[in-house]
């Protein structure tokens, strides 16, 4: 069966990155975490005399509750990579002690005196492919949903639960990272009617997932997904009300033929915004990325013959952002 993890890069490719991700809120609402497993240029080792771009990557963020955001990243020759094949299933990266397959990921890493080490298993009923442009690269969602348990440990404060938390597993890939890009996942847990409790079980969430970002030719790619009550709604004429990359605000609205309207707004201003630098695939310098994975969001939902239905979350979206552009104001 195929999965939207499989490897797509060859390892003869000079300019190309690859990488699977997991953003995971904490149950417990004490914070957030983000793990990158990267694969970077490995037809030409990385980036020559970088550092900072080895062509095997791991990254772990922490994001806490009341605190600054921090990041953990370690780079490794290609030469001890294991790497399951092109269209092989299932798929697996190992690299050291750090591992992502189909349902699990595990790491261990040891930067400038932190040691930072987690072992997670996740579930999921929802997966999408956001946007897939052949060789200019693809956004995937191998776990829209997904349910996480496991445990990680950071300098000695351990994180375990079953569930810990909720979040998304991506897969993005692409010849060169976008001139500039918006994205945000949301994660709406089910409450308990009667307890008021969230539901720990994998199809009882709602989820929305929006892209934005720049194409060839002056294009722009739009395109939002809501997966609610064990529905997909897909919406292409997403239309961006404020984008304010300082703030990390984000606000828009979509609509379908059918008459499906929702609104969303999505904020990530806070001392949990987090900027890093991204090193281009053609080598020539980086560029910032600002991420806060303990955003806030409420979307607005509006259907034909149903009352008005609002959701929300204080800690269990993310958004990212990367340039400045001005969006299209929105048709009237």
């Amino acid at each position: 069966m195929k999965t939207l993890n499989e490897l797509y890069s060859s390892l003869s490719a000079r300019r190309r990155y690859e990488v699977w991700f997991v953003r995971l809120g904490l149950a417990d609402g004490g914070g957030a975490w983000w793990f990158r497993y990267l694969l970077m240029n490995p037809g030409r080792g990385g980036c020559a005399g970088d550092p900072s771009a080895m062509p095997v990557q791991v990254w772990a963020t922490c994001f806490p509750q009341d605190g600054k955001p921090q990041s953990f990243i370690q780079g490794f020759p290609l030469e001890g990579l294991d790497l399951s094949a092109r269209r092989q299933t299932p798929f697996h990266f190992r690299i050291a002690s750090n591992e992502i397959g189909e349902n699990s990921c595990r790491g261990a890493l040891a930067v400038e005196g932190h040691a930072i080490s987690w072992d997670l298993h996740y579930r999921s009923a929802f997966r999408v492919t956001l946007s897939n442009k052949g060789w200019i690269g693809f956004s995937r969602t191998p776990h829209s949903d997904a349910l996480f348990s496991g445990n990680i440990t950071l300098d000695g404060q351990r994180f375990e639960g079953n569930p810990l938390g909720f979040g998304v597993q991506g897969h993005n890939c692409g010849y060169r990272h976008r001139n500039f890009w918006t994205w945000t996942h949301a994660y709406f847990p089910r409450s308990d009617g009667r307890s008021g409790t969230m539901k720990a079980d994998a199809g009882q969430a709602s989820t929305f997932e929006a892209l934005v970002y720049e194409m060839p030719f002056g294009l722009v790619f739009r395109k939002a997904v809501l997966w609610h009550e064990g529905r997909v709604h897909e919406f292409k004429n997403l239309q961006e009300i404020r984008r304010d990359p300082d703030e990390l605000l984000w606000n828009l609205r979509c609509s379908t033929k059918a008459g499906f309207r929702l609104e969303a707004a999505i904020a990530g201003a806070g001392p949990s915004i987090h900027r890093l630098p991204y090193v281009r695939t053609d080598c020539t310098g980086s560029f910032e990325v600002a991420n806060n994975s303990l955003a806030r969001a409420v979307l607005r939902l509006e259907r034909p013959g149903m009352p008005v239905e609002t959701l929300e979350t204080s800690i269990g979206a993310v958004l990212e952002m990367v340039g400045r552009y001005q969006p299209m104001p929105p048709k009237t």
